[in-house]
């Protein structure tokens, strides 16, 4: 099965698909956040094949919900109504901070030209996690 990964943020929405074993995530494309969110994602679920999609669950570091937490619950409300697939959290925390990480290997890490944008890189290091989890658990 092909699984969807997202990384949800006010303005970008990160998104990452799986191979089709279901074993790892690899970054799709980074999409602005607008209302139209919910169908931009099932026409993705539609093209892509998607059979379960996992979003990252945003807490701060106590494990309490973050401000964003409820508006991304509510984008899987959304998505499940919608599209009638499985929606499954996954923690997030520090996936951006890795994949930032990742990106400036062997850059400078202050040189504009790293700054690029990570949502993608992120939504596949939370979907890389949650499949490793199913798998291993």
């Amino acid at each position: 099965m092909r699984y969807l990964g997202v990384d949800y943020g006010s303005k970008k929405v990160g998104l990452a698909l799986s191979d089709e074993a279901g074993t790892m995530g690899f970054p799709y494309r980074i999409v602005p956040n607008t209302p139209s969110l919910i169908e931009d994602l099932c026409s993705v679920i539609e093209k892509e094949n998607i059979g379960a999609v996992v979003i990252g669950e945003s807490r701060n570091l106590a494990g309490d919900e973050n401000p964003i937490a409820k508006d991304a619950r509510a984008l899987g409300d959304g998505v499940a109504k919608r599209s009638g697939i499985p929606i499954f959290f996954e923690s997030e925390v520090f996936t951006s901070t890795e994949a930032r990480r990742m990106q400036v290997r062997g850059k400078n890490p202050r040189s504009p030209k790293s700054r690029k944008p990570i949502d993608d890189a992120a939504a596949a290091l939370i979907l890389t996690s949650f499949l490793s989890r199913i798998q291993h658990g």
